[in-house]
């Protein structure tokens, strides 16, 4: 049995290694290399793959493959909108993903980009370079006592929810199509996605990016939600229009945004330029240079324990499709 391991990284090196050495039945290899056209025949005289990226899965790729006789194909990660499941459908080809790696880690990392940005962190650092350590006028404000709105309260939102609840005394608030049964007994949620935008000071989103979600968060939105309300999004770039993020900023209807990922982060995130100004797009620079908005990049799921779980997770869920088994996180394509 042989498992082909496609983008690896090199913080996923001692993960791998740990899940080689207690499945010394399987033969593995791996490039860093993403899967591509040009790349794929590496994983001739395999089994089943198993990749991670953030470009998207053509269907020459996948064709490539499949004619290598493979039809068992994982992915590290919860994204999956860099596939068309009709080119997966049409190859026949078996997949599964890792939905949950770490919801404590995106979540804190949520909570870490809401007080930095209520307690202008930013602004304070600019200052501390230029040898300024006076307060005045740089106040802030606290979490306690504000309302903040969770929207998606799967995994990560439900964490989330909890963090501002119960660790900063907030009065959270929440929306769901389908409410998590762990949180309703907090009496959190809301009826509507309008109230929740309506009432909240601090909006926080966590829902995967499904296509009717695109631009969830647009100026039609963003013209329902009170002034001077802060926006996180650790989830999907896409969910949030980047215009009328841009457009409430300026006219201050928004009044800080902690963002770790992007629409157009693709060519940005995961690569090293000489510096910020480098980055050739306008959206970008736009909000990078703002003092009100802290942008990381695409990290908030970035700790030990989720890389070590994206592994161990996709690695054993291929096995389990190779050896004839019901891998744990499978995805329904036909949907």
């Amino acid at each position: 049995m042989k498992i082909y391991v496609f983008g690896l990284r090199e913080d996923e090196i001692e993960p791998l290694n740990q899940w080689k050495a207690a499945n010394t039945d399987v033969d593995v290899d791996y490039t860093t290399e993403i899967l591509t056209e040009e790349t794929a025949n590496l994983a001739k005289g395999a089994d089943g793959v198993v990749a991670v990226q953030t470009q998207p899965y053509t269907r020459k790729a996948l064709e490539i493959i499949h004619d290598l006789g493979i039809s068992k194909f994982s992915v590290r990660n919860v994204g999956l909108d860099g596939f068309n499941f009709k080119d997966l459908n049409d190859f026949g080809f078996t997949l599964t993903y890792v939905p949950v790696y770490s919801p404590n880690a995106i979540a804190e990392h949520a909570s870490f980009l809401v007080g930095r940005l209520l307690r202008r962190v930013p602004e304070f650092d600019k200052k501390f370079q230029s040898g300024n350590f006076k307060w005045f006028p740089t106040i802030g404000t606290e979490i306690s006592g504000k309302t903040v709105g969770v929207i998606g309260t799967g995994h990560i939102g439900s964490v989330f929810a909890r963090i501002m609840q119960f660790g900063y005394g907030a009065n959270v608030i929440a929306y769901d199509i389908d409410p998590n049964p762990a949180l309703e007994n907090l009496g959190i949620y809301v009826d509507t996605l309008d109230e929740l935008l309506e009432k909240s000071d601090i909006i926080s989103i966590h829902t995967p990016l499904a296509p009717k979600d695109h631009h969830m968060l647009d100026a039609d939105a963003i013209n329902k939600m009170k002034n001077g309300v802060y926006l996180i999004n650790c989830a999907r770039g896409g969910l949030l229009d980047n215009q009328a993020l841009i457009d409430g900023l300026n006219s201050g209807k928004i009044a800080g945004a902690g963002l770790d990922v992007l629409e157009n982060e693709n060519g940005i995130f995961q690569n090293e330029f000489n510096s910020v100004e480098d980055v050739d797009d306008e959206v970008f620079q736009n909000l990078a240079h703002r003092d009100n908005v802290i942008i990381t990049p695409h990290t908030a799921f970035y700790t030990e324990r989720a890389v070590h779980n994206m592994i161990f997770d996709s690695m054993n869920d291929n096995k389990l499709m190779i050896s004839g088994k019901e891998p744990k996180n499978a995805v329904d394509t036909h949907k």
